[in-house]
């Protein structure tokens, strides 16, 4: 898949997140994802929680210190600061279950996760420092249609932990939810055994496994398209009440 056509996956993606959020079912060929159980898969199917609030899960590890949520240089859309890694585009819809899964328009929306070795910038780690180091973190604002998009790298993993990225969604600076997003993972092992990721191998904590994910990743499994060559765009909605 070229650079190309790997942007114009993520743009079929992401409308076919919004439509899910209205509670239709688009289809994509080459989609993996699941919405019941850790690590299954299925083809043709939208990740969209309809009107289900999405789960709550702890702000750590490595929450962000520095207050990117009021500075404006940190509302971009590409996160990676040269890191290295397969490219991943990542689309959230966000929207309100309180408000019949209307989109929820102008919320800002951080992310943050670990590169290919499992390490986070800001923070100070066994065998690594990321002091001062601002990388895979950073805030978009939701569209008219509720979503916000990202440029970053399929995420690597360390010891305890399955392969996620963590989500905060604010509302008028006010949190609203802290949640995860989970991969599956059958398209985590074809990564893991690529590029900067093959040196660490594979992940040896599963979803099911994993002290967050184990009660379920109904709400929080994110539907793949792409390949371990050109890269993967993500989608997913999630619910919020407000």
């Amino acid at each position: 898949m070229s650079r190309r056509r790997l942007l114009e996956s993520f743009g079929i993606a992401a409308g076919a997140a919004v439509a899910g959020a209205c509670g239709s079912s688009p289809s994509s060929p080459s989609a993996v994802g699941s919405g019941t159980a850790a690590g299954s898969t299925t083809s043709g199917a939208v990740n969209a929680t309809g009107c289900t609030v999405a789960a709550s899960e702890t702000v750590g590890p490595y929450p962000d210190m520095t207050g990117m949520l009021n500075n404006p240089a940190f509302f971009r859309q590409d996160v990676t600061e040269g890191k290295n890694g397969l490219p991943l585009m990542l689309a959230m819809t966000i929207v309100n279950a309180a408000a019949g899964c209307a989109p929820l328009v102008g919320a800002s929306v951080e992310i943050w996760q670990c590169d290919a070795d499992g390490h986070y910038s800001e923070y100070s780690q066994p065998g690594y420092n990321g002091t001062g180091q601002t990388y895979l973190r950073g805030l978009q604002t939701t569209n008219a249609s509720g979503v916000a998009t990202f440029r970053t790298i399929y995420p690597g993993w360390y010891q305890g932990r399955a392969t996620h990225i963590h989500v905060e969604i604010y509302v008028n600076g006010r949190s609203v939810k802290v949640t995860q997003i989970a991969f599956p993972e059958s398209v985590t092992a074809q990564v893991y055994r690529t590029g900067v990721y093959a040196a660490k191998g594979q992940n040896s904590t599963t979803n099911a496994s994993d002290n967050v994910f184990s009660d379920g990743t109904s709400t929080e499994m994110a539907t793949l398209v792409g390949d371990t060559t050109s890269g993967y765009t993500a989608t997913i909605t999630l619910g919020v009440s407000v």
